[in-house]
C-alpha cells in the first residue's frame, strides 16, 4: 500500500488502510454550499475525517472576484497555494485525498489544482464522507487550521501549472473549429437557458455541447471507467482538444476527473466558464441545443 499512488479517485477502504499503516495521507475536507457559505466549514467542524483541514471554496481554492472581469471562482495565486501546501508537508510522495458530500463535485476543484501544480499522488474519495461512514471509518470533531504561506515551495511543484487551460479569448477562437470540443459541464436546464440559478445570464457558450457532471455518478460514486468511456465517446479529438467548462471553474473539474478515470489524459479547463464569459457584454450566448 505504502508504494501504490492514486492520482484519481479513492475508495474508503484504501484511505482506511493508509491511516493505519503509519503512512498518514494529508486529507482535505472540501465540503460547501453556495446557498450558504459557512454550512461547509461548520460541518467540518461538527465532524471530519481524522486528520483532514478544510479548504474553503471562496478562500482558499479560489482568488479574489473581480466585477466584470472574472468569473465567481477564479484560481487562486497559485504560488502562495504552492507555499500553503509546502507548510504542510506535501512532498512528492505525499498522498493527498480530498473529499465532500456532492459526490466529488467541490473535491475535484482541489484535486484538479493540486494536478496541476504537477503533485501526481491526489484522488477524490469515491463517495465522500458518505462513503467513508458507510465503511464504519470514524470521524473526529474541532479544527486543524491550515498555515499560512511560507516561502518555500516543494520542488516538484510548478506554481505555473502543468495542465492546459485555456482563457476567454482562446474559447472564442476554438468555439467553433472542429478540431476543437468545447463542452458545458452544467446541468441541461442551465445549458438551455431553461433556468439560471446562479448566474445572471441564462445559456451556453454558442459551439458548446452538453455533459451534465452529474451523470458521472451512480448512488454517489463514479460510474465504472467502461461506463465513462461510453458516456464521454463523443469526444473523439482527444485529450489536447477537448475544453471543459462549468458555471465557475469547479464542476466543470469532476467531468476533468472522470474522464481521466476513462482515458488517462487529462483534457483542459476553462478555469473562468460560464460566469466568466459573460463579463464581456458580446460573447454569444446560445439556447440551442448543439
Amino acid at each position: 500500500m505504502a508504494d501504490t499512488i492514486f492520482s484519481t479517485i479513492i475508495e474508503a477502504a484504501d484511505v482506511r488502510d493508509l491511516l493505519e499503516s503509519g503512512a498518514a495521507p494529508l486529507i482535505f475536507d472540501c465540503r460547501h454550499e453556495l446557498s450558504d457559505l459557512q454550512a461547509g466549514r461548520e460541518a467540518y467542524l461538527a465532524g471530519h475525517l481524522p486528520g483532514a483541514h478544510h479548504l474553503h471554496l471562496d478562500e482558499d481554492l479560489s482568488g479574489p472576484i473581480r466585477p466584470g472581469v472574472t468569473g465567481r471562482h477564479p484560481l487562486p495565486d497559485m504560488d502562495n497555494f504552492a507555499r500553503r501546501m509546502t507548510a504542510l508537508g506535501l512532498g512528492p510522495g505525499t498522498q493527498v485525498v480530498v473529499y465532500d458530500d456532492k459526490g466529488g463535485g467541490i473535491a475535484a476543484r482541489a484535486w484538479w489544482m493540486l494536478r496541476h501544480l504537477g503533485h501526481e499522488a491526489v484522488a477524490v474519495l469515491n463517495g465522500g464522507i458518505a462513503a467513508w461512514t458507510a465503511a464504519g471509518g470514524r470521524l473526529e470533531a474541532g479544527d486543524r487550521p491550515l498555515p499560512t504561506a511560507g516561502t518555500e515551495i516543494a520542488g516538484h511543484l510548478a506554481p505555473g501549472g502543468i495542465l492546459g487551460t485555456r482563457a476567454r479569448a482562446q474559447i472564442n477562437r476554438l468555439r467553433h473549429d472542429p478540431e476543437w470540443t468545447l463542452v458545458d459541464s452544467r446541468t441541461t436546464p442551465r445549458y438551455r437557458g431553461e433556468a439560471e440559478p446562479i448566474d445572471p445570464v441564462a445559456g451556453h457558450i454558442g459551439g458548446a455541447i452538453n455533459l451534465p457532471w452529474p451523470d458521472n455518478l451512480e448512488d454517489g460514486k463514479l460510474r465504472q471507467p467502461e461506463a465513462l468511456r461510453a458516456r464521454f465517446a463523443p469526444l473523439d479529438r482527444g485529450a489536447d482538444h477537448t475544453v471543459f467548462y462549468c458555471g465557475s471553474g469547479v464542476t466543470a473539474c469532476h467531468n476533468i476527473l472522470a474522464y481521466t478515470v476513462a482515458f488517462g489524459d487529462i483534457p483542459l479547463l476553462y478555469p473562468g466558464s460560464w460566469s466568466d464569459w459573460i463579463t464581456d457584454p458580446e460573447a454569444e450566448v446560445s439556447t440551442v441545443v448543439e
